[in-house]
């Protein structure tokens, strides 16, 4: 076949999925530039010979298929292209849903028999305004692997699911302690089949956070009892998902649709070679994502892939929403068509990523979706990094100093995260400009996996400050992140200084360095009810989480704005509070500071103390670095 170029390729609407029965099982792969395609059957998952070798038959608009009589059921399978007169290498192929170890085959799978008891009544938080949700985000391994943490399936899908684990002093660990601290969705980073762990040698110390896909519709073999059996890790994850929903927890999946490990010898290029990827002119291939390729998710095969994707794991596994790594790579339309495609499956679902990408693309900034286009993609939150670089510094600058920390001038960046990122009239500064629509378009935080935790940018920013010190300004820091107006996310760990001794870029350090280490909860447990107290005030008042950027607009007033002073009013009961008007300072200074309420009002919250309930009038102490909150009934 001859095309005149990628974007020539005849598309197909037909299912690309593996379809099963007990009678039949018909396999299909879409490669509209092949000359023959081979169908190789093996009784494992690794070593071996094909048991049997068949033809697809070629059908229109590129698509092949072969349907055989019988039960397969545990057959894992390949396909193998020839294109050009040159025969590919195998590939499980882009659709396969479980594969062995690996990922070097597929398998063909009974999904209905991987079920846990009750699947079919399982279901995650209902979800209003998707700022009402508390993002945790974790790492599979991360969170069971310290010895001390009391749990027995360590570093796997079912070790986040026990429930009762201990650790040292007796504190909840696991999926208790996330319970106990109040979140409501746990944000996972990649779950799906990654490329750098070998699943064959799991004895020896292995790491990474995966944002190095291989199978996007297949689980990670790591994080299973047994990586040899293409059913299990699919079994241990839906019941990872059904104890977190019954603890009314939702799960939320990090996805990396952006590029993939591998490039020559990808799976999508093991279909059709090129058309998956963007290219320069020169026809070399454009690496926005800084990893070596990208993903051309504007060509409707691709589109089409990224959309069924995401549909599948929303379906299959009862996801409850989606952070796309790199967003900005990926284009506006395809945005739009995943969260009209999951708003569908779910309307609870959220939907957010990075605004931004690593390097330049051959496809054009405003066609992608970058933050500041979010405007264009009405169901679509991004990372609002106005507030985490306002609060703590830049990501870029190791030494570099924010709001908690003693920097001068960072205030407007601040606002302009406690609003939600929208237009505001008293926000008008050039460093901070307005992307969002709706307040719960942008997410608010400090930190992530990504570069230090935040104890560690305090202590390496901050290094002639005390320990009593870098504790107030990380409590601070996250205290304007949980009262802000949009989504609130938080670092696993977070709540008990997780240090990583300093690593700017763990993601494949050892589990010394990355892991939770449960001991810092026994050491640290009045910084961990801090933070359980901002999770339930946040919960408790909806007025930090306004649904409209006119609600902001109407009841959110800006009072002080200083050098390490903030402070504002939200008033007139707003989104159905019970407080009338609510007083917010931030006093980032080291010290106290006297300050002026206008009238008579209730302390809420006065440093550590959720549970004031003084009423004041006229002038009131602030504490440096401390948060205080009055309220009028």
């Amino acid at each position: 076949m001859n095309y005149k170029s990628l974007d020539d390729y005849p598309a197909t609407s037909d299912a690309l999925w593996l379809e099963y029965s007990t009678k039949a099982s018909v396999f299909r792969i879409w490669s509209p530039i092949a000359e023959s395609v081979q169908l190789h059957l093996y009784k494992e998952g690794h070593g071996g010979k094909p048991m049997a070798t068949h033809s697809l038959l070629r059908k229109k608009d590129g698509l092949w298929e072969l349907s055989l009589e019988g039960d397969f059921k545990g057959t894992y399978y390949t396909y193998q292209v020839k294109t050009k007169d040159q025969l590919l290498r195998e590939t499980p192929g882009i659709y396969a849903q479980a594969v062995g170890l690996n990922g070097e085959r597929a398998m063909v799978i009974d999904l209905k028999s991987t079920d846990p008891e009750g699947w079919d009544q399982d279901k995650g938080p209902e979800v209003g305004s998707p700022n009402e949700a508390v993002l945790y985000e974790a790492h599979v391994r991360d969170f069971s692997i310290d010895p001390l943490s009391g749990i027995q399936k360590k570093g796997g899908f079912l070790g986040l699911a026990e429930k009762g684990t201990k650790g040292p002093g007796g504190v909840a660990t696991g999926l208790d302690h996330i319970k106990e601290l109040g979140i409501t969705h746990v944000h996972l980073l990649p779950t799906y089949d990654f490329n750098s762990v070998d699943e064959s040698q799991l004895n020896t110390a292995q790491y990474n956070w995966g944002y190095d896909p291989l199978n996007y519709n297949a689980l990670e073999g790591s994080y299973s009892t047994d990586p040899s059996k293409a059913e299990v890790r699919i079994k241990e994850f839906k019941q990872m998902i059904q104890a977190f929903h019954n603890d009314s927890i939702g799960v939320v999946l990090d996805v990396v649709y952006n590029h993939t490990a591998l490039y020559e010898h990808s799976n999508f290029n093991l279909e059709v070679p090129a058309y998956y990827y963007r290219h320069w002119e020169d026809g070399s291939p454009s690496n926005a994502s800084a990893c070596g390729n990208e993903f051309a998710s504007e060509r409707k095969m691709a589109q089409k892939f990224i959309v069924e994707s995401v549909s599948y794991w929303a379906r299959e596994y009862h996801v409850d929403g989606f952070r796309f790594d790199l967003m900005a790579i990926l284009d506006i339309e395809t945005m739009n068509q995943i969260s009209k495609a999951l708003k569908d499956i779910n309307p609870n679902i959220i939907i957010y990523g990075e605004g931004w990408a690593a390097s330049d693309s051959p496809y054009p900034f405003e066609k992608r979706a970058f933050k500041v286009n979010v405007a264009q993609m009405p169901d679509v939150s991004a990372f609002s990094d106005e507030l985490r670089d306002g609060l703590k510094g830049s990501v870029f600058e190791e030494r570099g100093l924010g709001f908690v920390s003693g920097a001068e001038k960072t205030e407007e960046s601040v606002k302009m995260g406690i609003v939600g990122c929208i237009e505001h009239p008293q926000i008008e500064n050039a460093t901070a400009k307005a992307w969002a629509s709706e307040p719960w378009q942008s997410l608010a935080y400090v930190s992530c996996h990504d570069n230090h935790t935040l104890y560690d940018k305090l202590k390496i920013s901050r290094p002639d400050a005390r320990e009593e010190e870098w504790i107030a300004m990380d409590k601070l820091a996250n205290a304007v992140v949980l009262t802000s107006q949009g989504i609130s996310f938080i670092h696993a760990g977070a709540e008990m200084l997780r240090t990583k001794q300093g690593v700017e870029n763990s993601y494949k350090s050892p589990d010394s360095i990355n892991q939770i280490d449960w001991s810092w909860k026994e050491k640290h447990l009045q910084t961990v009810a801090y933070y359980k107290n901002l999770i339930q005030l946040r919960k408790a008042h909806p007025a930090f989480r306004m649904k409209t950027a006119d609600e902001v607009r109407k009841n959110l007033a800006f009072k002080t704005v200083e050098n390490g002073l903030l402070s504002y009013q939200i008033s007139h009961n707003a989104n159905g509070d019970t407080w009338k008007n609510i007083y917010v300072v931030y006093n980032a200074r080291p010290e106290a500071v006297e300050y002026l309420l206008p009238g008579k009002w209730t302390l809420a919250v006065v440093g550590d103390d959720f549970n004031a309930n003084t009423i004041v009038e006229g002038r009131i102490e602030v504490r440096g670095r401390t948060m205080l909150i009055a309220f009028q009934p």
